[in-house]
């Protein structure tokens, strides 16, 4: 039995040595707090909904995989910001030369990040995603899925650049 604690007390030792500053999405997070802005929408084809709808998921993203809590006020530990720069439907593939057989949804997202902790770790990106559906449809009826796909991507794509060091 001894020398079993002997073994269980340096593998204990070893593997929480490390709690608090990873989680299990390999996120390097040293902070308690995240204000996380709304997204002013600056693009051109104005969709009330798009605004809210990649903030929440960007925040949803965050909050899940890393254990902040969110708070309004400039005293957090992460603080992210930015603005949607495009919103562009246009024609992704063509059938017999003549007629659109697909077509493309653009979103652009424009990102300042500040970290608090670590001033080297603050950036200001632009991120773009795409999805694309078929020409036969109106953007209006396939809309709430693409921006809900888009925004998604865009959410991973600016988590892992804020807290994924790959």
């Amino acid at each position: 039995m001894h020398r079993l604690y002997l073994f269980l007390i340096p593998v204990l030792i070893f593997f929480c040595s490390g709690c608090g500053v990873y989680s299990f999405t390999g996120a390097s997070i040293a902070g308690k707090t995240l204000n996380m802005h709304v997204l002013e929408n600056r693009a051109r084809n104005v969709v009330p909904t798009l605004s809210p709808s990649l903030t929440s998921k960007i925040r949803s993203r965050i909050l899940t995989q890393t254990g902040l809590a969110p708070v309004n006020t400039d005293n957090a530990d992460y603080d992210i910001s930015g603005t949607i720069t495009a919103y562009e439907v246009t024609i992704s593939g063509v059938q017999n030369t003549q007629t659109a057989s697909q077509n493309r949804l653009t979103i652009s997202v424009n990102i300042n990040f500040k970290n608090k902790l670590d001033e080297k770790a603050d950036f200001t990106q632009t991120f773009t995603r795409f999805a694309d559906f078929p020409a036969t449809q109106t953007i209006q009826s396939v809309e709430t899925t693409l921006i809900e796909t888009i925004g998604n991507q865009l959410a991973d794509d600016i988590f892992n650049k804020a807290f994924v060091n790959w």
